[in-house]
């Protein structure tokens, strides 16, 4: 059955499809929930429908990243979170709360989809920022200040993702306008 299985193209395909997010949903599971059996009475329908659900709404792949890209980012991301925590706590630890909040609106010039939902979702580590929409290209971006150079801030990170997923930004300068 199971030579079987892996000589047919299709089946071997959708093995390589579901094999990896079974093992990853199996361990998330095992890391949240630990060795209990007793846990595995919601944790096998949990990972059985987070596995389908990842095979589902699986996009076909694009831009990949790349390892050098991925070695240089990790640093940056490590950095940033935590320049990005200090930040919040010294706002929220002063007399003075040290916030004008707003939403900004950044020009993001990165082509591959993965790239943006990346990029998108590693906003929030940048200090005193949050992702809040992203239209046409453009993302809207919460900032505890906007007097804040967080432009500046979206530009260098958006080069990190470019880096990591192979993408050449230089013809495109990365830039913002306000809101």
């Amino acid at each position: 059955m199971l030579g079987e299985m892996l000589s047919n193209p299709a089946r071997q395909s959708s093995l390589h499809c579901v094999l990896p997010r079974l093992g990853l949903f199996l361990l998330v599971w095992l890391g949240l929930a630990g060795t209990d059996p007793s846990s595995w009475i919601i944790g096998v329908p949990a990972i059985a429908l987070a596995t389908l659900a990842a095979v589902r709404l699986k996009t076909p792949p694009s831009g990949r990243l790349r390892l050098l890209g991925l070695a240089r980012f990790v640093p940056f991301f490590l950095v940033e979170s935590i320049r990005g925590g200090i930040d919040v706590a010294s706002r929220v630890m002063r007399p003075r709360l040290r916030v004008d909040p707003g939403v900004r609106i950044y020009d993001m010039h990165l082509s591959d989809l993965n790239a943006r939902v990346f990029f998108l979702n590693s906003v929030s580590l940048l200090p005193g920022t949050l992702s809040a929409d992203m239209r046409d290209g453009q993302l809207h971006v919460h900032a505890l200040d906007v007097h804040d150079n967080v432009e500046a801030s979206l530009q260098r990170l958006e080069l990190r993702v470019a880096d990591l997923f192979g993408e050449d930004l230089l013809g495109h300068a990365p830039g913002a306008t306000g809101a």
